[in-house]
């Protein structure tokens, strides 16, 4: 399976890196998060790579940490590297090219959602970890652009009776979660943050798209030019459904943050089946009762 046309999401950032500021509220959003999280982790982080290059933000905040030494920013073309990076790299997240545990930290904002192999992209990245090294990212989930996808939806069934895709998908909270148990990493940590932006158009949200060069990459998109007739109707289904008393309209983002450890004997095991020294029943006041009865009337 191969949803994104990768090479298309590389051109459009590309296209997009000057406007880029203008619409970079998500990535600023998640890289605040991050920098928290990261200033909540008491050890040090000598070697970091930062997997989401885009205007330096997220190696700038990555080198205001006190804890944090060298940073290596990655991108897909060397275009998209920031003038700041003292350490750098070209290099495709599906292909990442460091020796097995040789860094500390590994940090994505607001990039691994245009990954055809996710699962594999987090293999990498745990295995390029030392024993008790730390990932920790922020992408889109699957509640992103819903009013968007919804409008385009009805408009196509209204104006030509098809649905061809038109808003990217996102991966589920829990299948996030799974994969990060899948590749290996140990006290998985997975938590959603819904943003919701107001606009005044439903082509106000799409200008804030290009800016982000977030617009359909989906290796199956319909290649005819969109007409302007279904731009026209979805438009006015969003502001049908989606508007609030003073006419805005809201677009919903789903930020998913993701952090997991590599694996390493001084942290936190699960306790053997059976190994409890007290009662559960005991803690909650309450009576306990056998596999298999019934709870009887009181």
């Amino acid at each position: 399976m191969q949803p994104f046309d990768r090479g298309l999401v590389r051109n459009r950032r590309l296209r997009a890196r000057a406007q880029f500021p203008a619409a970079d509220f998500l990535l600023r959003r998640a890289t605040d998060d991050i920098a928290a999280r990261l200033g909540a982790t008491l050890r040090d982080f000598p070697l970091a790579v930062d997997l989401s290059a885009q205007g330096g933000i997220v190696a700038d905040a990555l080198r205001a940490q006190p804890r944090i030494g060298s940073v290596i920013v990655c991108e897909r073309h060397a275009a998209l590297l920031p003038e700041s990076a003292a350490a750098h790299l070209v290099c495709d997240e599906e292909a990442l090219p460091f020796a097995p545990a040789s860094l500390d930290l590994v940090v994505s904002a607001m990039a691994l959602h245009w990954v055809n192999d996710l699962p594999g992209t987090l293999v990498q990245i745990r295995r390029a970890l030392k024993p008790d090294g730390l990932f920790i990212a922020a992408l889109l989930g699957a509640g992103t652009l819903q009013e968007l996808r919804d409008a385009f939806l009805a408009a196509d069934a209204d104006i030509s009776g098809g649905a061809p895709p038109r808003v990217s998908p996102f991966a589920d909270l829990r299948e996030l979660g799974a994969l990060l148990q899948r590749a290996g990493f140990a006290l998985p940590v997975v938590d959603v943050e819904p943003v919701t932006v107001r606009y005044g158009s439903m082509l106000d949200l799409i200008a804030d798209l290009r800016r982000m060069g977030a617009t359909n990459a989906l290796a199956m998109r319909e290649r005819k030019p969109l007409r302007r007739q279904t731009v026209m109707r979805a438009g006015e289904i969003y502001a049908e459904r989606f508007a609030d008393a003073d006419g805005r309209l809201r677009a919903s983002f789903e930020i998913v943050h993701l952090s997991g450890w590599a694996p390493h004997a001084s942290q936190q095991q699960p306790l053997r089946p059976g190994s409890a020294r007290s009662r559960l029943a005991d803690a909650l006041n309450s009576e306990e009762i056998s596999a298999g009865d019934k709870a009887g009337p009181r």
